[in-house]
């Protein structure tokens, strides 16, 4: 079996790009539609999120707690904001491993925006066995590609009640 490594599902939102754009690039709200973020803390917050930011991200799935710091490398207002996860731990994100990105690409539509969330599978040196064995273990999906594509559109459904709520 192949491994997949990236993927995006969509969904349009009746919010413009610039309002959808503000709340997807603060870290710290993720929490609000992530099936599993229970928070994040920004190491230097500005008003707007700023490529080499780097933000440490509680997650939770089960009784499993991990943190994660992550780095965004692209912050385009209205378009674009995507961050690479690099560090893991329990209690503090202490091994330096490439584990994701995360991308949202956001595109003007008639009344709103189409939101693209895509995640992309970091572990590249990863055997594809040790996968294959370990990503059931963790996720109790045959593949991380296919757990997270239900979290994404778990997510962008979350994401879009929320943000067409408080417009």
């Amino acid at each position: 079996m192949n491994r997949t490594w990236t993927v995006s599902e969509s969904i349009v939102v009746d919010v413009d790009p610039l309002a959808v754009y503000s709340v997807i690039s603060n870290p710290t709200r993720t929490a609000e539609w992530s099936p599993e973020n229970t928070g994040a803390a920004v190491e230097d917050p500005r008003p707007e999120a700023y490529v080499g930011m780097a933000f440490d991200g509680t997650n939770r799935r089960g009784p499993f707690r991990w943190v994660t710091r992550c780095y965004v490398t692209d912050a385009e207002p209205g378009s674009r904001f995507r961050f690479e996860v690099r560090r893991w731990g329990v209690g503090k994100p202490l091994l330096k491993v490439p584990v994701a990105s995360w991308d949202f690409q956001l595109e003007p539509v008639a009344n709103g925006t189409k939101i693209t969330e895509t995640w992309t599978d970091d572990r590249r040196n990863w055997p594809d066995l040790l996968c294959r064995v370990v990503d059931p273990l963790l996720t109790s999906q045959p593949s991380f590609a296919d757990f997270n594509r239900r979290n994404i559109q778990t997510s962008l459904r979350r994401l879009k009640r929320q943000l067409e709520s408080d417009s």
